[in-house]
């Protein structure tokens, strides 16, 4: 394998996920090497606009490889075209996983790369950190706002989907997280998560902190935002999605509270994926003011 230079985002490596796919390495803005794959969906449609490619981003300890993130990508790709990715510490990407925070620089790279394969309009899709990351991702990277965020990389979304995202930092109000504070925060705790979970976490506390989700999601609009939870989700309640909805722009951000549906692509039924799918095919991207 050829890993790409500061000056090449993208460079294919040998493997196949279907007919007409593959994997690439990308180097991320901070030169972290993230792998990538590209599932080209179904032929485009005669007449009307090409839909969207999605780029699906996974949860904590969650990778390309996965079974989970490869069910809801197979599903995804009856629709339309996807990239799928691992965040970095993740599967076979290199670095060290921040939890939310620099992993932004992972989904720019891919959207990057989803512009560079020549579609037009893109859109992501983030489970639970994932979605974190996704609306963070949003937010921060803005259409037409400058060379960093447009020309070769493409970096911005035209919509945003968020599955079972937090809507604040350091939330330990369920079991659950706090399990998981202690697996990113405890020397022992970062082993467990190295060698159980298969999941490299860096040591270092986040300086400065990242900007939240809830108050990334304002600066999405006029781009389509939809958030997704369950009534069931073990880890964040409900005021969580409920917050981010809040939020954004009522005329863009669209709420679904699924009833016993759980967390993040792993709980995610193919009905709920297939809808968000279609929510993303049939959608514009910017609602008109």
């Amino acid at each position: 394998m050829t890993f790409p230079g500061a000056d090449d985002f993208a460079r294919p490596c040998v493997s196949s996920i279907t007919s007409g796919g593959h994997r690439i390495v990308l180097l991320t803005a901070d030169g972290v090497r993230v792998e990538a794959a590209h599932q080209p969906g179904p032929p485009p449609p005669g007449t009307g606009p090409r839909p969207p490619a999605v780029v699906l981003a996974h949860g904590f300890t969650g990778a390309l490889d996965r079974p989970a993130l490869r069910r809801a990508a197979e599903v995804f790709a009856q629709y339309t075209a996807v990239i799928t990715f691992s965040f970095r510490g993740h599967g076979r990407s290199g670095g060290h996983s921040t939890v939310g925070d620099r992993e932004v620089l992972d989904l720019a790279a891919a959207v990057g790369w989803a512009r560079r394969l020549g579609y037009e309009r893109v859109a992501t899709v983030g489970f639970s950190m994932g979605g974190s990351v996704a609306l963070r991702h949003g937010g921060l990277h803005l259409p037409g706002t400058g060379p960093e965020h447009e020309g070769r990389t493409g970096a911005h979304a035209d919509m945003v989907v968020a599955v079972s995202a937090p809507a604040r930092w350091f939330y330990r109000g369920t079991a659950p997280m706090r399990r998981l504070h202690w697996a990113v925060t405890r020397p022992a705790g970062r082993a467990v998560a190295r060698w159980a979970l298969r999941t490299r976490v860096h040591a270092a506390e986040w300086d400065p902190v990242p900007v939240p989700p809830v108050a990334a999601v304002p600066s999405i609009a006029p781009r389509r935002v939809l958030i997704v939870h369950g009534d069931r989700d073990p880890y964040f309640p409900l005021d969580h999605p409920r917050a981010l909805a809040a939020a954004g722009d009522p005329a863009s951000t669209e709420l679904w509270i699924e009833r016993g549906f759980g967390h993040a692509e792993t709980a995610a039924p193919v009905p709920l994926l297939r809808r968000i799918a279609r929510w993303v095919v049939e959608g514009q991207g910017v609602v008109e003011g």
